[in-house]
């Protein structure tokens, strides 16, 4: 693979390669079919999953360990050629195994008997089309002619697509696998008693029988997965489903949508296109500024959607471009282009506007302004496109969430550092009230799922801009970006994997010259070590490779007596190899192989190279035997990872956002939480309305001394009774200097603590307060109000208990504050080891809240 898989793609490959080795095998055995699903919210890289789950399929796969299929065949089908375009060029962009040899858009012309090995065919509704050349000729087709008792095809076509699919599943040395993109689509029919095209795929019809292996891919699969329930044909597997907050949190989704919506009623169109074209100029100079300031990252080269009803008037949609090109009139006027169901030039007033296809609007970077209707809210993708103002009505929410639900991917697929501004994407609703645009912000904050599990994503109405607090002092900044926060582990972590990645990028960079080999040949000396002190246990084990010890059944014919005679055979090439790969399975076959040819190298005895790296392939061999060896090599290259990591944290420090952002990728791919730095914010969105419980709409409370602020110098938030009371305290103390509101999403400028609750979580306290001593020295305390009533309240306090054990030494004080049933405040301090005790040993948080438990009443 091209790209390094998040953890969460890493854990969906490995379930759904698990799902396909089943039904491979259960296919062939007892001629069993079988479906399953894979579900991951819009952006979550599905195409990424999916080049990794084809790589390992077709060539096999070590990290995964999963054995290739020699006679896998791949069918990829959508309602939409220009998305299986789409599809296919991400597949070549994502892998560097999938090529065009293997990709093949099965045209018209196409005549095969069955499909080749080792491919994946792209598919279409509009190919099984009743219509269609590949289909003209099939068994319920008038078409067809008999000739001496054989059918004989129009065009003198030998086999139609039918025919293929039947040929390809009939044949025992091939297993078809049917990936079904979209699978949400085509399959409504079921419902009702018919067939679609889908379902026939899937069930057969006449004498083509059903595809064997089915996956099918949506961020909503619920009608999906029922259609499969009412087959009879094939057994569902458990869906794999990805957790949207982790997608959220990985830094590939935008963080923030910003919604502008009219405060009054009133016709506000001409208000808000100018609003948006002001929007469209400033967010293409900061990314500009962005792309000069960081030298080697990729330029972005924003878009703006206009969104149209679906019989739009052209001169309106004129006046439209007109009021938005007054805001920029530098913008070339050659910029626009239409993605209408036409597919032909529009005119628009005195705007020209030539048809793109939807797949070519990223890669098109002279398009600047995209007129729409709604064919690409569905499968486009554009993550440059980061203004939209659709003019379609207030009842048209559904199409409008999902056309943004197309535009929340990151351009650079990774957050900005402290900065919201380049982590949002604008929307601007003329015909919407507060009241019409509730249910676009609920279906935005929950993934594409009305009332389903809330992303770390935040939807602002009118939000307002925030930038650093001229009035703190510069050693505020410093304390903040110097405090630890943590990272959580990743599941499948390998120690070697983690080392030789960091080698690699330590060498791009030219921090460290010959980093890999410098690796490796630590781990070869860890082999070597490991040799000496094992070496009884290798050579049993060495013996135990060269020899194949086996059972020959003997059987007399007259007394029909049977018995079991044991036999011993020398080893060949084949057993050893097979053994060997094993062992690179273990160690890592890159280390594997450096390590077999160190060892050749070393052979003085050996009469030539090939006969030392069989020697050494064995030696091999018999180290991945005992079983000790894995965690000898872990060990030390974790010990290895973290020395280079100290040793060049500030140069690293010193690199891009682009290469910082490699770095915390690797430094997170470990199986143990591990501390990363705090980015100091730049530009922050900050709502400043909330919605009262009678409905009205009020002015958010504003705060002083925040470490980022509006142009008056106030923060606006909403805090609930004592969260204000606890603020209002610490920023009356005599030494107060500043506060932070820390940012409760994934962000590189929040604080984030781990803690433990049937898996490891994070908990991201509430406030971090300055205070100045009479030396001048800044110190910081972590001030958390943390309620109780939570079933995840006692978890959280020990993860911040440890933590505070940990990494107490940065701060003054770590307090976490809960209110009394009877309103009254306590605080549990967390720098006290007698406090820290009683947490990990107490029951229930509210006993240590409690009247006579370890809290202290907190100073009104």
């Amino acid at each position: 693979m091209k790209f390094t898989l998040k953890d969460y793609q890493d854990d969906a490959v490995r379930d759904v390669l698990d799902n396909l080795k089943k039904a491979r095998k259960r296919w062939h055995e007892d001629g069993d079919k079988h479906a399953f699903s894979l579900t991951a919210t819009t952006g979550a890289g599905k195409t990424v999953m999916a080049a990794a789950v084809f790589e390992a399929l077709f060539y096999g796969s070590d990290e995964f360990e999963f054995e290739a299929d020699a006679g896998a065949v791949v069918i990829w089908f959508s309602d939409d050629p220009s998305l299986n375009e789409q599809s296919k060029y991400r597949l070549m962009e994502a892998s560097d195994k999938l090529t065009t040899s293997n990709l093949e858009t099965v045209e018209s012309s196409f005549g095969r008997e069955t499909f080749e090995a080792g491919k994946i065919y792209f598919l279409n509704t509009q190919k099984l089309s009743k219509t269609s050349l590949l289909v003209r000729g099939h068994d319920d087709d008038d078409s067809v002619v008999e000739v001496g008792g054989q059918r004989v095809m129009p065009d003198l076509r030998a086999h139609t697509i039918w025919d293929t699919i039947q040929n390809t599943i009939e044949d025992p040395d091939l297993t078809l696998y049917l990936m079904l993109d979209e699978a949400h689509r085509g399959v409504s029919g079921t419902a009702k008693g018919r067939q679609t095209i889908v379902t026939r795929l899937i069930n057969g019809q006449g004498r083509v029988p059903g595809i064997p292996v089915v996956w099918g891919i949506s961020a909503t699969v619920q009608r999906f997965n029922e259609a499969i329930e009412d087959m009879a044909g094939h057994t569902k597997f458990p869906d794999v489903v990805v957790d949207s907050k982790k997608v959220q949190a990985s830094g590939l989704l935008k963080d923030t949508i910003n919604m502008d919506v009219p405060d009054e009623t009133g016709d506000f169109e001409t208000v808000l296109l100018r609003r948006a074209g002001e929007k469209f100029r400033n967010i293409s100079t900061r990314w500009l500024d962005y792309h000069q300031k960081e030298n080697d990252a990729d330029q972005v080269i924003p878009l703006l959607v206009l969104q149209v009803p679906n019989s739009p008037d052209h001169n309106e949609i004129g006046m439209w471009l007109q009021t938005i090109f007054e805001t920029w009139p530098e913008l070339d006027s050659d910029c626009i282009a239409n993605v209408f169901g036409e597919h032909r030039a529009e005119k628009f007033g005195s705007y020209e506007a030539p048809y793109i296809a939807p797949e070519r609007v990223q890669e098109s970077k002279w398009v600047r302004i995209l007129v729409a209707k709604d064919a690409i809210s569905t499968g486009w993708d554009c993550p440059r496109a980061e203004v939209m103002v659709s003019l379609r009505a207030a009842q048209d929410n559904t199409h409008i969430t999902q056309l943004l639900g197309r535009m929340v991917r990151t351009p650079l697929a990774r957050r900005i550092p402290g900065n919201e501004m380049l982590n949002a994407v604008d929307c601007l609703l003329p015909h919407f009230n507060r009241k019409t645009v509730e249910n676009v912000v609920d279906v935005l904050m929950h993934g594409g799922e009305p009332g389903g599990d809330s992303l770390e994503r935040r939807v602002l109405i009118n939000p307002r801009e925030m930038t650093p607090n001229p009035d703190v002092p510069e050693a505020v900044w410093e304390k903040l970006v110097s405090l630890p926060s943590q990272s959580l582990p990743k599941r499948q972590a390998r120690p070697i994997k983690r080392l030789t990645a960091l080698a690699h990028e330590l060498a791009a960079d030219d921090l460290l010259d010959g980093a890999g080999k410098r690796a490796h040949a630590h781990l070869h000396k860890v082999l070597d070590d490991f040799a000496v002190s094992q070496a009884d246990e290798i050579k049993a084990a060495r013996e135990a490779v060269l020899r194949v010890e086996g059972l020959r059944l003997v059987a007399d014919v007259n007394t029909r007596e049977q018995s079991f005679e044991s036999f011993v055979e020398d080893a060949d090439l084949a057993v050893i190899e097979d053994a060997y790969r094993r062992a690179a399975r273990l160690i890592t076959p890159d280390v594997a192989r450096t390590y077999s040819e160190y060892l050749a190298d070393k052979n003085e005895e050996a009469e030539d190279i090939e006969e030392a790296l069989v020697e050494a392939h064995t030696d091999v061999a018999a180290i991945g035997l005992v079983p000790t060896v894995r965690d000898k090599l872990d060990a030390a290259a974790d010990a290895l990872t973290k020395e280079w990591f100290s040793e060049h944290g500030g140069a690293i420090k010193s690199l891009s956002d682009q290469r910082q952002d490699t770095y915390r990728e690797i430094r997170e791919m470990s199986s143990d939480p591990q501390n990363v730095d705090l980015v100091r914010p730049d530009v922050w969105l900050q709502p400043t309305k909330m919605k009262m419980p009678d409905g009205r709409i009020a002015d958010l409370p504003t705060f002083a001394r925040h470490l980022l602020c509006n142009k008056e110098g106030l923060f606006p938030d909403e805090l609930n009774d004592w969260e204000t009371r606890v603020l209002n305290r610490e920023m009356s103390q005599d030494d107060f200097v500043a506060w932070y509101r820390n940012p409760p999403r994934a962000s590189q400028d929040s604080l984030g603590i781990t803690y433990e609750m049937d898996e490891l979580r994070i908990v991201r306290p509430d406030l971090i307060c300055f205070s100045e001593l009479g030396d001048g020295t800044i110190v910081a305390d972590i001030v958390d109000p943390h309620g109780t009533q939570f079933s995840d309240a006692l978890p959280k306090l020990r993860g911040l208990a440890r933590y505070a054990e940990l990494h107490g030494g940065h701060f003054r004080r770590i307090d976490a504050i809960a209110a009394t049933s009877d309103g009254v405040l306590r605080v549990l301090d967390l720098q006290d080891p007698t406090v820290r005790k009683a947490i990990e040993t107490a029951e229930t948080p509210t006993s240590l809240y409690a009247k006579g438990g370890v809290a202290k009443d907190y100073p009104a």
